[in-house]
């Protein structure tokens, strides 16, 4: 069991990652990351829908007749997502201010209705939950990342916004450069292309280099073993 855990961690965060890899729920990833806080709540946001979607559907999926399985599986994240969304306006309304309407397009987003589909549907509850977690938590650094890359560039900041989700008192813990007046390119929709299109490319060079890695040591051992 602890294999699966560990197989199902790895594959939300690296494998799998739906920002970088499967490259799914775009829309939010292109145009919420112009910081990194904005970036990381919206995340956060779906990696809690995603996990409770998965342990909502997982119980009850041997009786949802297969005609109206996605209906029922989009009613049971928009129930989800409207309770997410309420909760940032009551706690964090500023913030509930700045991601506006990506919160709701929760709903909508590719990732959650493909993994209730083709994990919860088929998988016991905790492991459910756990993939559902794991994948949106390996949303959430990617648009947390990005964000911050296309902060730093486009304004000389990172984690500016933060006391809209924790209070005036976190603005203490907000960095900024010195004489940078920003590279406005960054946090247009261009920058948000150019920063996604260099995670992918790191991405996919790292594992090109682990696989000519792994090449080369298997063509050593046998090297070895044949003389």
């Amino acid at each position: 069991m602890s294999n699966l855990y560990k197989e199902i961690t790895i594959n939300g965060l690296w494998k799998q990652n739906s920002g970088v890899v499967q490259l799914l729920g775009l829309c939010p990833t292109l145009a919420v990351t112009t910081s990194a806080v904005n970036g990381l709540s919206l995340g956060f946001a779906t990696a809690l829908v995603m996990s409770a979607a998965n342990g909502s559907v997982s119980p009850v999926r041997q009786f949802v007749p297969n005609e109206i399985r996605v209906p029922v599986f989009i009613l049971v994240i928009a129930a989800l997502v409207t309770v997410i969304d309420l909760s940032i306006n009551a706690y964090a309304h500023e913030l509930h201010k700045v991601l506006g309407i990506f919160i709701p397009l929760i709903v909508v987003n590719c990732i959650v209705l493909a993994r209730v589909e083709s994990f919860a549907a088929k998988n016991p509850t905790l492991p459910s939950m756990l993939d559902g977690f794991m994948m949106g938590s390996g949303l959430m650094l990617v648009l947390g990342l990005l964000g911050a890359i296309r902060e730093l560039l486009g304004k000389g900041t990172v984690l500016s916004g933060l006391d809209l989700v924790f209070g005036p008192a976190a603005h203490a813990f907000m960095w900024t450069s010195v004489d940078y007046h920003g590279f406005l390119l960054a946090v247009l929709p261009p920058g948000a292309f150019l920063g996604l299109g260099s995670l992918i490319a790191l991405r996919n060079w790292i594992e090109l280099r682990k696989t000519a890695s792994h090449q080369s040591a298997v063509t050593s051992t046998q090297s070895a073993t044949s003389h």
